[in-house]
């Protein structure tokens, strides 16, 4: 069913103030890239370097969409992540994929919440997306998914991340809306 135009704006400005108001702290919430893991492929190939940065460019984009001002930049984490902090906690084992180095990251950036996911290949046609909303303060994995992702994988990759950035969304809302209530 086609709403008319007018009930589609009116509802997205009645909508827009009070999630502004009701959404979480500015750069509350740090992302870091999307890691990637095809050495339990049955085939790897050189495309598939790129699932990782196209599920990192998803998952930023919807997360910005959802979240604005309360994603931190991704420069900045970037930086925290290769950090000499987060290297003597990851070793030889890149950050993304370990908690303890998420949470450095979000401390160090002044952040509630660290993401981090992990596209996972498995055969040419599945693929596994796993994704983590880690509390900074207390360790506790608030989100920790994981999706199989069949048939062409650069759809699938789009759908599956974005369906868990709107997890994500939603839970940094509830948790932030919690909160405030609690002090009040």
């Amino acid at each position: 069913m086609r709403l008319p135009a007018f009930i589609v704006l009116s509802t997205a400005l009645s909508v827009a103030p009070a999630r502004a108001q009701s959404g979480p702290p500015p750069r509350s919430v740090a992302v870091l890239d999307v890691a990637l893991y095809t050495a339990g492929a049955n085939l790897q190939e050189a495309s598939d370097t790129g699932r990782a940065a196209l599920a990192t460019e998803v998952l930023r984009g919807k997360l910005a969409d959802l979240l604005g001002p309360a994603l931190a930049d991704s420069a900045a984490v970037a930086a925290r992540a290769h950090g000499p902090e987060v290297h003597r906690l990851a070793g030889d084992k890149p950050c993304n994929v370990i908690v303890a180095c998420a949470r450095a990251v979000g401390r160090g950036l002044g952040a509630n919440w660290v993401v981090m996911a992990k596209v996972s290949k498995t055969s040419n046609l599945i693929w596994l997306l796993s994704g983590q909303l880690i509390d900074v303060g207390t360790g506790e994995l608030v989100l920790d998914d994981s999706t199989e992702l069949k048939g062409d994988p650069e759809p699938m990759i789009r759908a599956g991340v974005r369906i868990f950035a709107e997890r994500v969304a939603r839970a940094v809302n509830a948790r932030t809306a919690g909160e405030r209530a609690e002090r009040s």
